[in-house]
């Protein structure tokens, strides 16, 4: 299966109680200048990053490579700046004034039929009010990339194969819950790392890594531990996925 997809990562920072962020759905700041730096490799070790678009309604942009280090070995292994970056979502129903649209990165949308074509009757209408200027405030995605299934979901197994066909080898997931829940389910993550952050969220509405409808026991993902460490407060957990095969 991995030799026909990425080879994919889920990376995320949860509190102590494993919550991704507080019941009201803010942004997750909670992790440190360390995590930060941490998520940051695990970017620039990426060709694409992938989140949902309740992911990006929380944050209003993606996390680009700064680190000067970073960038020079991206450019040391003949690779651009930056990762490719693609939202993830149904009804392509985002706002073009948040600032993802201004950053510096290549766009692309992962959606249904359905989510292209009311992202291009949005542009069509933003361009008959703006006439020429409407790029500028609505810039479209470089790849609006459609995959769908027989129930007009996404087809998240076809987009990840063709993904592999464009030399996108290592993949990034970013959330949230939804979606890493949706790629367990359909066996498409190898990895995952998990930052351990020293505070209780607590709230029975407040998101955890994997939403969905859950696993039974038996039949649950099982995890290999492959790494841990700790810097200052925080816990860094890096897991394997096991398969049959292993």
């Amino acid at each position: 299966m991995l030799q026909h997809r990425p080879h994919t990562t889920v990376v995320l920072a949860m509190s102590v109680d494993g919550k991704i962020a507080d019941f009201k759905r803010s942004p997750a700041r909670f992790g440190s200048r360390v995590d930060k730096a941490h998520l940051e490799k695990q970017i620039a070790a990426s060709d694409a990053v992938l989140f949902g678009a309740s992911t990006l309604r929380a944050y209003g942009t993606t996390l680009t490579v700064s680190d000067p280090t970073l960038v020079e070995l991206r450019a040391q292994g003949g690779k651009p700046p930056q990762p490719v970056h693609i939202v993830t979502t149904h009804s392509a129903n985002l706002n073009p004034e948040i600032n993802f649209f201004k950053q510096p990165v290549r766009r692309w949308l992962l959606t249904t039929v359905t989510g292209e074509c009311l992202w291009k009757e949005r542009l069509q209408t933003l361009s008959s009010t703006l006439g020429t200027g409407a790029r500028e405030y609505a810039p479209e995605f470089e790849q609006i990339l459609v995959f769908e299934t027989s129930i007009r979901e996404i087809d998240f197994p076809a987009a990840l194969k063709h993904l592999a066909t464009i030399d996108i080898t290592r993949l990034v997931v970013l959330g949230g819950g939804e979606l890493v829940a949706s790629m367990l389910e359909l066996d498409l993550i190898d990895e995952l790392w998990l930052t351990v952050c020293p505070l209780i969220l607590g709230g029975n509405t407040a998101p955890t890594p994997v939403e969905g409808k859950g696993f039974l026991a038996d039949l649950a993902p099982k995890l290999q531990l492959i790494e841990v460490y700790t810097v200052d407060q925080e816990v860094f957990l890096h897991y394997h996925l096991q398969r049959p095969a292993d």
